[in-house]
């Protein structure tokens, strides 16, 4: 079967600062796909509404959701996992004494223990937040998969001494994280394509950014840091390419060559 290479979405395929991938990015992976399985690795659902424009621009062979709470091949979910029901309550709170943001969106509602943190965090990216808020308690009625954290890294590490059963990877611009089971991550994701896929690790490349791909950096037989990437990641990689507006994902397909 071919090699994997898989990208992280934000800050690495997708550009913030314009919210667009950047077309030498694109060109990359069309080169790349005939000689390789594309794979999206990040912690989006890319099924929901706010991630689909982007999947299927990518048309990627498989993709893994959420920071490996869901995997899936083609239409085929071929692994899932939901938060634990009393984790999830001892967290929620836990966070209600805490001046930091802890939820997730479902559908149409974001259920969120101290709603401001998030709505400053729309504010400072987007100039406004349209969100509709709900009961944070009703997680506990639906399937949980991942969670945002916002706040700073002194919260987070925090709550991950008070719960050493989650990750709370803190995101590349150092205002909120991703909150996940230690049981499911995107290494564990990569390790279950590899067994779908029939191939070894080492035939597995991954692209990333931030502190929710440290483990794919470290366990794919190469890991590639943006040049935008966190300090941690890029000790952890491989390999170290240019930013994601200097055509980071070209550039380091070419120096491995990959791509012509």
């Amino acid at each position: 079967m071919k090699p994997i290479v898989s990208f992280d979405v934000d800050m690495t395929l997708l550009d913030h600062k314009d919210w667009t991938i950047p077309d030498s990015a694109m060109e990359a992976i069309e080169q790349l796909r005939e000689n390789y399985t594309i794979v999206l690795a990040t912690g989006r659902d890319m099924d929901s509404i706010f991630s689909t424009a982007i999947r299927d621009r990518v048309k990627p062979d498989a993709i893994i959701h959420l920071n490996g709470t869901k995997v899936t091949v083609g239409d085929e979910i071929i692994f899932e996992h939901t938060f634990d029901k009393s984790l999830l309550k001892q967290i929620l709170k836990y966070t209600e004494k805490t001046p930091y943001s802890v939820g997730t969106t479902v559908e149409d509602f974001d259920y969120y223990i101290n709603p401001e943190g998030v709505k400053a965090h729309d504010i400072c990216l987007w100039g406004q937040s349209s969100r509709k808020f709900n009961d944070p308690y009703k997680l506990l009625e639906l399937n949980v998969r991942t969670m945002a954290y916002m706040g700073d890294e002194t919260g987070a590490k925090a709550m991950e001494e008070e719960f050493p059963e989650i990750h709370v990877h803190m995101f590349a611009d150092k205002k909120g994280a991703d909150v996940v089971e230690r049981k499911a991550s995107k290494a564990v994701g990569l390790l279950r394509l590899c067994d779908y896929y029939k191939i070894p690790l080492s035939e597995t490349i991954a692209f990333g950014d931030s502190m929710n791909d440290y483990d794919i950096i470290k366990v794919a037989g190469k890991g590639i840091a943006m040049g935008n990437a966190m300090e941690e990641l890029k000790k952890a990689a491989d390999y170290v390419t240019d930013p994601i507006d200097q055509d980071g994902i070209r550039n380091a397909c070419l120096h491995f060559g990959l791509i012509r």
